[in-house]
């Protein structure tokens, strides 16, 4: 049975264009309020240490940061569907306190869940100086290259429901956050390649960059788009889908052209919006609904000034587990 294609423009919030977006629609400031009561409960784990996996976001009294994280929400689910959190007191925490934080805060939108086959579930985002090759298991977030849009885990049964990256260090140079909205890309590609509509429905092969017990299959199978009762969720990774397709021995012509059309959408920088993270910034995405991505970057030569973004996979859909 072929796919139900979604053959009108969207509308609303979600489907904005560079132009729209204003620095209202997407930035959360933490109040002196909220900030007094981070650090203050940063000293009771001082106090009283708890191990970071045992956290739960309803162990302090936290009202005004409760209030902030549901402004998040808010732009989460009706808004643009990506958030700036501004920002943690990261100068007067340690590392650990900082993650620590950032687990309550985020623990409030949903909850963590692994992202590796490992239980890994705080997961470093950095460059290791490998190259992220077809079937290598090197994802492109431990590389400097530019990262082109995507929602993570695309290539997984279970796709978590918002992404959160704390800003420990930013690089030397580069490194830019872009965000785009899926419904935005869906009415660009609507508008500019109709006749390839159907294909974008159909499935597409994943690299499952080797996240895979033995004996299965190292390639998943999935369409990017996918109609979610009024809504529109994607999966989208450009880089794994190339991968998926080198394991399996190459492109058709139709799903040559969908992923060029794919491409030259997300290159267009009026429908994308770009920002730079601070330390102890946090950006939030609804990851099924807008894609993300950061410029290639050049790093500091010092180990202690290397960029570090923080990543937590946020989900309360189905296990905790990697594969969900």
């Amino acid at each position: 049975m072929q796919p139900s294609v979604l053959d009108q423009p969207i509308t609303g919030r979600q489907a904005w264009t560079r132009a729209d977006v204003r620095e209202r629609d997407y930035r959360v400031v933490l109040s002196d309020t909220a900030r007094r009561e981070l650090l203050d409960a940063a000293a009771t784990l001082r106090r009283q240490p708890v191990p970071l996996l045992a956290l739960r976001a309803d162990s302090l009294d936290l009202p005004a940061c409760r209030a902030a994280m549901e402004d998040v929400r808010a732009i989460l689910t009706d808004g643009v569907r990506f958030a700036l959190l501004d920002r943690l007191p990261i100068e007067q925490l340690s590392l650990d306190e900082a993650k620590a934080l950032y687990w309550i805060l985020s623990s409030m939108l949903a909850r963590p869940v692994a992202q590796k086959l490992d239980g890994t579930i705080v997961y470093d985002v950095h460059d290791t100086g490998r190259q992220a090759l077809p079937g290598s298991g090197v994802r492109p977030d431990k590389t400097n290259i530019d990262l082109q849009f995507h929602n993570d885990n695309a290539y997984n049964f279970l796709i978590p429901e918002f992404v959160g990256l704390l800003c420990v260090r930013q690089a030397k140079d580069g490194g830019m956050s872009r965000v785009m909205s899926f419904a935005t890309a869906h009415n660009a590609l609507r508008e500019r390649r109709r006749e390839l509509m159907p294909r974008f429905y159909r499935p597409f092969w994943f690299d499952r960059q080797r996240e895979f017990h033995p004996g299965e299959p190292a390639t998943f199978s999935a369409p990017l788009f996918i109609r979610d009762g009024e809504r529109l969720h994607a999966r989208l990774s450009l880089h794994q889908i190339r991968g998926g397709y080198a394991l399996r021995g190459g492109m058709d012509n139709e799903t040559t052209a969908a992923v060029e059309a794919i491409r030259e959408v997300f290159a267009d920088p009026a429908l994308q919006f770009q920002f730079r993270l601070q330390a102890g910034d946090i950006q939030y995405v609804a990851n099924r609904e807008v894609g993300h991505s950061r410029t290639e970057f050049r790093d500091h030569a010092e180990a202690d000034r290397r960029r570090l973004l923080i990543r937590l996979w946020l989900r309360n859909q189905g296990a905790q587990g990697y594969i969900g």
